[in-house]
């Protein structure tokens, strides 16, 4: 379980991944997501999550040329989008996402969604890029577990993550417990349910350790080592989502927060979406 915001949780590979990370999810290229990385940044973030999808590798590559900070310092997740799967095509989407990011590699790359009869030929290209030294360490996103039995089926190379949507209303118990004996790392998007964090078990937990519900939420996440991406364009929330370490949730207070599992997605199933 890391300790701090600076702590790494170690992918199967070797390679050290943040535990927690800044997510920007729909937040604009230009000025908003230049201003969110940097806050990050200066609040010592050291793990940014994107997305080809996002629009905004650009300014997430500003952000990170202005901040100074040396690059193998950093760890940089991007994701090939569903409409250049395949595998000429995810070759070529990964040399767009560095050229957009202006890197020489990134991090992480993970497949965004499992679009049947392609992720097979996009893991394949993902695996080229991975053995010629492209990228540390390659990963998939939103794969229920017969997505990832295919890939397992298919390929020597083991993802290194499975980022999926993941909060005490879908607390993901069965593909957690996969990935574990799989020796696969899960990171969750939309950890702190879209803001829906008004519920009696974390406002008491809150009151109680004087923290924010997300904070108890993003405590959560921590202690069952889960990575953990919030996103935030406020600097103040920034900062505040860091605030997570001067505290333990207790074994039996980890226990209520996952009786709050109902299957609840705010986002599309995996097993039905149409994009």
């Amino acid at each position: 379980m890391i300790q701090n915001l600076q702590d790494t949780i170690m992918l199967n590979n070797g390679v050290a991944m943040p535990g927690l990370g800044l997510g920007v999810f729909k937040v604009g290229d230009g000025s908003p997501v230049v201003s969110a990385v940097k806050s990050a940044l200066r609040a010592g973030y050291r793990s940014i999550d994107t997305a080809a999808v996002y629009g905004n590798e650009e300014g997430v590559g500003q952000a990170i040329k202005e901040s100074g900070l040396d690059r193998e310092k950093l760890f940089i997740t991007s994701k090939v989008w569903n409409a250049d799967q395949g595998y000429e095509t995810t070759l070529q989407a990964y040399e767009t996402s560095l050229k957009k990011l202006g890197l020489e590699y990134l991090d992480l790359y993970l497949i965004h969604w499992p679009v049947k009869g392609k992720y097979l030929d996009t893991w394949r290209a993902m695996t080229e890029l991975y053995k010629q030294g492209k990228v540390r360490a390659i990963g998939v996103s939103n794969f229920q577990i017969h997505h990832l039995k295919d890939i397992l089926d298919a390929s020597d190379v083991v993802p290194a993550v499975n980022q999926i949507e993941l909060h005490p209303l879908l607390n993901q118990k069965d593909i957690r417990d996969f990935c574990q004996l799989n020796n696969i790392v899960v990171e969750a998007w939309s950890p702190l349910m879209k803001g829906n964090l008004d519920l009696p078990i974390l406002l008491d937990l809150a009151k109680k350790y004087q923290k924010s519900p997300a904070q108890i939420v993003l405590r959560w996440h921590i202690q069952h080592g889960v990575v953990v991406i919030p996103k935030s364009v406020h600097d103040h929330r920034i900062r505040e989502n860091a605030m997570v370490f001067d505290f333990s949730l207790s074994a039996d207070e980890i226990n209520l927060i996952d009786t709050l599992h109902t299957g609840k997605r705010f986002g599309p199933d995996p097993d039905n979406f149409d994009f």
